[in-house]
Formats: C-alpha cells, sequence, structure tokens
C-alpha cells in the first residue's frame, strides 16, 4: 500500500485558518490538524471554521490533540483529571472527521520524579480512558514518542511500545523526527510494523527543529525504504513550520517514500 502525505504545522494555532489552503495547492493529500490555539475542535466556533475550511477543499483530515500545560502523568488529581477531560473532549469531536489522534504522554514533574512507579500508573490508566472514549466514538488513540527532554515519558519505542501494550483503543505514533533527538531512528525503524501512524521531519539530531525533509542529518532514503515495507498505516505527517518548506518535503518525500 503506498503511504500519501499529509501535512501539519503547530506552529500556526493562533493564525488564521485560511493558511490551509495551501496544503492542497503544494500538492498534500491532507492536513493534520494540531487541534489547539484557533483550532480547538471543542470551541463550536473554532472548529466551525475548521470544518469551512476542510468543505472547500478535498483535503482528508487526521488530528493531533492539545498538549500545551497538560500532563497525563501529574500525580497532581485536578491537573490529571482535566489533561484527560480535555484529550476525551478532543477524541469525541475529532470523531466527526478522522480514525486518528495523536496525544502526547505524560511527564516527570519534580514532584513526580520521587513516585516514578505512580506516575507510570497514571500514565496508564489515562491511556485505558482515553482508549474507551476512542472507541466509544471510532477513533485509534495514538500514543507519540517524545524528544530530547528526560522529563517526558517515552523516548524510545520499548517504553513506547510497553505502556500501551493491551490497552484496547490505543496504539502509537511514531515521530522519526522527535527519534533522531534521541538517536532511536534506527531503533523506531526496526519495530516500524507496530506503528499505527507516521510523523517525519527533519533535525540535526540535537533539538526539534521541524525541519524540512532533508535539511537535516535523517536518511530519508534509507527511512522510505523502511517505511514501503514494513509500515501497516497509509499515512505519513509531514510536520513543518510553513508551506515553502512543506513544498521542499514535498519533493523528498515524492522521491523515497511514493
Amino acid at each position: 500500500m503506498s503511504v500519501v502525505p499529509y501535512f501539519s504545522s503547530s506552529s500556526t494555532v493562533w493564525k488564521s485558518v485560511e493558511w490551509v489552503f495551501g496544503i492542497e495547492e503544494v500538492g498534500y493529500t491532507g492536513w493534520e490538524i494540531s487541534a489547539d490555539g484557533n483550532y480547538r475542535l471543542d470551541d463550536p466556533a473554532k472548529k466551525r471554521a475548521v470544518l469551512d475550511v476542510i468543505e472547500s477543499t478535498h483535503l482528508k483530515v487526521t488530528v493531533h490533540a492539545p498538549y500545551a500545560d497538560l500532563n497525563l502523568a501529574s500525580i497532581n488529581d485536578p491537573i490529571w483529571q482535566e489533561s484527560v477531560r480535555q484529550l476525551c473532549a478532543c477524541v469525541e469531536h475529532a470523531a466527526d472527521l478522522t480514525d486518528r489522534v495523536t496525544i502526547h504522554p505524560g511527564y516527570l514533574s519534580p514532584a513526580g520524579k520521587l513516585l516514578p512507579e505512580k506516575v507510570w500508573s497514571l500514565q496508564k490508566e489515562a491511556l485505558r480512558v482515553l482508549g474507551a472514549c476512542g472507541i466509544e466514538h471510532g477513533v485509534k488513540v495514538c500514543l507519540e514518542n517524545m524528544i530530547n527532554i528526560p522529563e517526558f515519558l517515552c523516548h524510545d519505542p520499548d517504553e513506547l511500545l510497553g505502556i500501551t501494550e493491551g490497552i484496547e483503543g490505543v496504539g502509537v505514533t511514531f515521530d522519526l523526527g522527535h527519534a533522531n533527538t534521541v538517536r532511536a531512528v534506527d531503533g523506531f525503524l526496526a519495530h516500524i510494523g507496530a506503528a499505527d501512524h507516521l510523523h517525519i521531519h527533519d533535525n540535526h539530531g540535537t533539538s526539534d527543529e521541524h525541519l524540512a525533509l532533508g535539511a537535516g542529518t535523517i536518511d530519508w532514503e534509507k527511512v522510505g525504504r523502511v517505511v514501503a515495507q514494513g509500515y501497516r498505516g497509509e499515512i505519513a505527517v509531514v510536520e513543518g513550520r510553513n508551506l515553502d518548506e512543506a513544498r521542499e518535503s514535498l519533493a523528498v518525500f515524492r522521491r523515497w517514500f511514493v
């Protein structure tokens, strides 16, 4: 099955939604909505603006849930509850648009570092709740691997797959740009058959730069070959900064992924 390219840009969430028309003009098949800022799907007016754009294009859609100031592994119960509530709301509203929602894992707060087993348990419980919500609304909730910030959970494939194992309604998003910041691209490619969703962007291996494909140090020829052979999904989301770089990324994508 051919992998099709979607585009997403989290840096645009406070901009007017009209820029999205350019995604189709550049040549992408779909848009992954970063459901925060002006694109909150749980805000009726903002969701209507998003729908107006989608209905005026041929773009297909997936969704990335909000994550700013949320923590699915918080040991502060009201914060944990609110984090779960907001993500469940996103899943519910995204169900009108897609069957895939990507979420971020939680992280170790200074207090949480003293209770790592509790943090792990809270993250697992959040996933059980979100998985049940996803099943109810026909959405697979996909947990994403994180960048090289030590406090985050799920830097490597073993941890990502371990924390989601056996939880109904929950899958995984492999982010190869994130993986490059922890020197784990090869590790994730070795498990590519387990990925339900895919994010791709480039960097130089030290920070989450979200560069165009080919502008950093990731070997996209190798990635494209492995994805073509083993990825069970059908979407690869290019996460970029602007439409000019989206165009650059699409040229690389068409060379190695199609």
